[in-house]
């Protein structure tokens, strides 16, 4: 059964749906995971998400989705305030659900990664800039124990697009104003720059909002998943995020699936960036022996095994203390 609950007072209009195990839960409750959804910060809500009664329900863990702030009415870092909410309030209700409040982990897709690794690695900040923190809920911790990070962006400020490397390397601006519609990370960081003094202004927000900029504090594990054809997000950025944790003390697992694309652990339904947008949809699933290269700097040890929703459930039940089934 999929419960639905407001999680924010301060935005009520925000949902997540939580679903857990039949039968005797532990008498630690549940282990979690929290889906963090794609669609380019700009799309899509807590629906838009894998099948949780098989991923991973029926595995021993509570399945939780949440809706968050949408870009570009509420850029950046709206989206990580509205988890880092959401991480409290299922610690505050963790006993009325039998939810393990000590074994939260974070399960992000395409943008959903992005906001979970910025969240996961800035645990440790009290609070974040603009953050509003209900009065019950200011003690309320918003670390996690893991993280699983499928196609996210990393680097925003590589991804901003009108910049151009010249030959003496130095990079030369490109003014946006001939461009009709944001893209996506501009439209993470407020909306398309009017003049290239407010362009300069985006970059220098778009390093604030990159995990690989991040000064990490003990971050948690990490197990990365990229398509070497990603066009949307490309793999350097999950290439970025590896070596940035390991450099820092952190455990991290890199898988990188050849000939994948972006949205592989979408369902076929879920059309992450609108109608007509199928991505790479269900591919994890329809192509399970898939060649891919691995790059272990942690204490799961995969084994050797083909990328799958399996090895997802695996990493989770390592680093959450879930039985393996």
């Amino acid at each position: 059964m999929t419960r639905t609950a407001s999680f924010d007072p301060v935005h009520p209009e925000l949902l997540l749906d939580l679903e857990a195990p039949t039968g005797q839960p532990p008498k630690t409750g549940w282990p979690v995971i929290v889906w963090i959804h794609g669609g380019g910060w700009r799309l899509q809500d807590r629906t838009a998400r894998p099948d949780f009664s098989r991923h991973f329900c029926e595995s021993g863990f509570a399945m939780v989705s949440i809706d968050y702030r949408l870009a570009p009415e509420h850029p950046h870092p709206a989206q990580v305030l509205d988890l880092r909410q959401a991480l409290r309030w299922l610690r505050r209700h963790a006993n009325a659900y039998s939810l393990d409040s000590e074994s939260i982990g974070l399960w992000g897709s395409s943008a959903g990664s992005h906001i979970a690794a910025f969240t996961a690695l800035s645990a440790h900040i009290p609070r974040l800039p603009g953050e509003t923190i209900p009065a019950d809920d200011d003690k309320l911790s918003t670390e996690v124990a893991c993280v699983v990070d499928g196609y996210g962006p990393t680097d925003i400020t590589a991804l901003l697009p009108g910049l151009t490397e010249s030959t003496s390397g130095r990079e030369s601006r490109q003014g946006p104003g001939d461009r009709r519609t944001a893209t996506p990370e501009e439209d993470l960081l407020g909306g398309l720059p009017a003049t290239a003094t407010a362009y300069e202004t985006l970059r220098s927000r778009a390093r604030e909002a990159s995990p690989t900029f991040l000064d990490i504090n003990i971050p948690p594990p990490f197990f990365i998943l990229h398509g070497t054809a990603d066009t949307a997000v490309p793999v350097d950025q999950s290439r970025k995020l590896h070596e940035h944790l390991s450099a820092n003390g952190g455990e991290s697992l890199l898988y990188l699936i050849e000939g994948f694309g972006h949205g592989f652990f979408n369902p076929g339904e879920v059309l992450e960036l609108g109608p007509g947008v199928r991505l790479d949809n269900g591919r994890l699933e329809a192509e399970p022996e898939t060649p891919f290269t691995a790059d272990n700097r942690g204490g799961f040890d995969p084994g050797g095994r083909y990328p799958s929703f399996a090895l997802v459930r695996d990493f989770f039940a390592y680093h959450l203390g879930a039985p393996k089934h």
